[in-house]
């Protein structure tokens, strides 16, 4: 089989505050921003990978979701731990110094992994956490 991730869903609660750390923070483009019924889904990725995509989707307009599904989500989202997104760069260091200068909120500074990696957390505006390795 020849199969590979073209889209994965994140949630976020706020558009525009999405728009502003996956785009402006990251540095990913945004492909496409699509409004339905006063919600938002927003499709961004890195620059030079068009085939890799994430959408950015407002989980409350998920289709036979209860109202206690929606609090529990919510719920999730502002502790961080619904969504998780896990990226990789080739300069750990100096993507965690513009990370730090763009004020988000860190979780963890880079850190040797006992499982054989270097990373660091933050969190982006809907509570996702967002793990970045170092590739080797």
């Amino acid at each position: 089989m020849d199969i590979t991730i073209h889209a994965s869903f994140l949630p976020q609660n706020d558009p525009e505050a999405a728009i502003a750390f996956y785009r402006d923070t990251l540095g990913f483009e945004v492909r496409n921003d699509v409004g339905y019924g006063g919600k938002r889904w927003i499709t961004v990725g890195p620059v030079g990978q068009s085939g890799t995509s994430i959408v950015l989707y407002p989980p409350e307009a998920s289709p036979g979701m209860t109202d206690d599904e929606r609090r529990t989500i919510a719920e999730m989202m502002a502790k961080g731990t619904f969504g998780i997104l896990l990226l990789a760069t080739r300069d750990l260091a100096a993507t965690f110094e513009r990370l730090q200068a763009s004020e988000v909120e860190i979780v963890q500074e880079p850190t040797d992994q006992p499982y054989g990696v270097r990373d660091c957390a933050v969190r982006d505006p809907a509570g996702n956490m967002i793990r970045i390795q170092q590739l080797a």
